[in-house]
């Protein structure tokens, strides 16, 4: 590929931004935790419920949770250790404890059925898994066709100290009923295991860059989940790269990040998880975002600095008129990434809190951030934003070729955070990389002379209309604009006419609306052959963990109306 030597991206860089990044600056990230532990020791690390953890209390208990796994369960560095916990205290003390045993992380998703656990438990080889009491009925029946042979439960008070605790425990348990029963005897209490720990001497493992710290599983939205293997050296370059550009308005030890997206998300886990933990951030963990009441009050209890979110939970907040009398006065930094933020809902979060929504991209494979947009005030709507440092992206073709400036293609990328490749699947890992190297990312997007880059569409997702491509992107940008419009959906539907036609599934913010006011709105914003064909009315869109909206899942469930 002919890629030039002056990218042009780099004159738009903010000031104080450097071109590249030193992804050996820590020799992993155990290195990196250590200092933000001693750097930052009286001051919070997270919060969550209300409850506490400074950054020396964290340094001490994951020591402990280390300690246990090497000591009492006898794990090994290089073992795979699986993490299925919503955001709660629990959650940075295990995963810390098993990086600092040597560990390789494999999170996974509280709200995994029994066979989607299964398949990632069984691909990983995990060994040991800590899990919310909540979801352990569906271990149960399947951890005898996995090679876990250690479970460490928790409930979700366990860290909230005191009567609190207690009390946490016996609601979500008895008055809520919210803990199926279950049968796990070899299981062993997360609290027992930080007690039990405090007694053991911890052996630090040397550990190197090129080692594995987590297997982060992709979506599994167009196939099979699989394990991306992320180095140390991936996750430390993504780290630095993340914080190098948002110093330019963030400082150290001042910041106070919400964090709603599930740590377990490789997006929450960078950038919010370890990202905000080397900038000496307090970090409020949300537990249940879905309920918005409880989570615009806790949000109305801190001056927030940042947060990060997907385009379907700014544009819910924006909806409650509650989040609209929130003081915004400390607030710095919108940061979205995982779909496409669609303008109506980038215009509308800049119009209540005064700071524009930072889109950026990235992927479970990138670890994940690859472009993101400026926070200085030169942010570009409807755009990734730039490469960030180190990082290369060209558009090319389906004959791994470049295109021109302002022709689409796909996004191919090039970095010290681009993952070696998937857990023992050579085949799909060489798939996803070109003959010179580049790693494929699947999305079509368009970079101007300025070196930005618009995502049109998952080149998957693309919808075919007598020849021409329509983006589901785009339709559903346009579709959101309509003031009685909640979310939406768009897939593309078999036609014997013209191959597919496009089909809209919309949630409705006022019931008046109907499908003629919505196709007659589309016709006058569209042209003809992008006008959905079929209209479908839902409760809710199906979502990821993240929210973002799963059109394979309507696809599935394509009812025309």
């Amino acid at each position: 590929m002919n890629v030039k030597e002056e990218y042009p991206w780099l004159k738009n860089y903010p000031k104080g931004v450097p071109k590249e990044i030193n992804p050996h600056e820590y020799e992993s990230l155990i290195e990196l935790l250590e200092e933000s532990f001693t750097k930052y020791s009286d001051l919070t690390a997270f919060e969550c419920m209300g409850k506490a953890i400074t950054f020396a209390e964290l340094k001490e208990q994951s020591l402990h949770f280390a300690a246990f796994l090497q000591q009492e369960l006898k794990l090994q560095k290089g073992d795979r250790i699986a993490i299925q916990l919503p955001n709660l205290l629990q959650y940075p003390i295990a995963a810390f404890g098993a990086m600092r045993a040597g560990l390789i992380l494999v999170n996974t998703n509280p709200l995994y059925t029994a066979r989607e656990m299964e398949h990632q438990f069984k691909d990983s080889g995990a060994k040991a898994i800590i899990i919310l009491a909540n979801f352990a009925c569906n271990l149960e029946k399947i951890i005898h066709k996995t090679s876990i042979e250690h479970v460490i439960t928790t409930e979700i008070g366990d860290r909230l100290g005191g009567l609190k605790g207690t009390v946490v425990n016996f609601v979500v348990k008895r008055i809520k009923k919210m803990v199926p029963s279950y049968h796990l005897p070899q299981a062993i209490k997360f609290n027992y295991t930080l007690q039990k720990g405090s007694k053991y001497s911890f052996q630090k493992p040397v550990i190197k860059g090129t080692d594995t710290a987590c297997l982060q599983y992709t979506g599994g939205t167009t196939g099979v989940s699989k394990g991306a293997v992320l180095s140390h050296t991936n996750l430390v370059a993504n780290v630095e790269q993340m914080t190098i550009w948002m110093k330019v308005k963030l400082k150290e030890r001042e910041e106070i990040i919400i964090t709603a997206l599930p740590l377990y998300h490789i997006y929450a886990f960078t950038v919010n998880c370890l990202g905000m933990f080397k900038l000496g951030a307090k970090n409020i963990l949300i537990t249940n975002p879905r309920d918005m009441k409880a989570f615009i009050k806790e949000l109305g209890k801190y001056p927030f600095t940042v947060m990060t979110g997907v385009n379907t939970l700014y544009n819910a907040l924006l909806n409650q008129p509650d989040f609209a009398k929130l003081d915004f006065s400390h607030f710095k930094v919108a940061s979205a990434g995982g779909m496409a933020v669609q303008q109506v809902v980038a215009e509308k979060c800049k119009e209540i809190t005064g700071v524009p929504i930072a889109e950026g991209y990235g992927l479970t494979e990138t670890s994940p951030v690859l472009t993101t947009n400026r926070i200085d005030g030169h942010e570009r709507i409807g755009m990734i934003g730039l490469p960030v440092p180190s990082t290369q992206l060209i558009i090319a073709d389906d004959n791994e070729q470049e295109v021109p400036i302002g022709e689409a293609g796909e996004i191919y990328a090039k970095g010290p955070q681009v993952m070696s490749g998937y857990w023992e699947k050579e085949e799909e890992t060489r798939h996803v990389f070109s003959k010179e190297g580049w790693f494929k990312t699947g999305d079509i997007g368009i970079m101007d002379e300025d070196g930005y880059i618009k995502i049109i569409d998952r080149k998957k997702e693309m919808i075919n209309v007598s020849g021409f491509n329509v983006y589901p992107n785009d339709i559903e940008n346009i579709v959101a604009g309509h003031p009685k419009v909640l979310e939406v959906g768009a897939i593309g539907v078999s036609d014997d006419r013209s191959t597919e036609v496009v089909k809209i599934c919309v949630v409705k913010k006022d019931q008046s609306l109907t499908a003629e006011e919505l196709k007659a709105y589309c016709k006058e914003n569209m042209t003809a052959y992008k006008v959905p064909k079929y209209i479908e009315f839902r409760d809710e869109l199906p979502k990821s963990n993240v929210g973002k909206i799963l059109r394979r899942l309507l696809k599935e469930g394509e009812t025309k109306v």
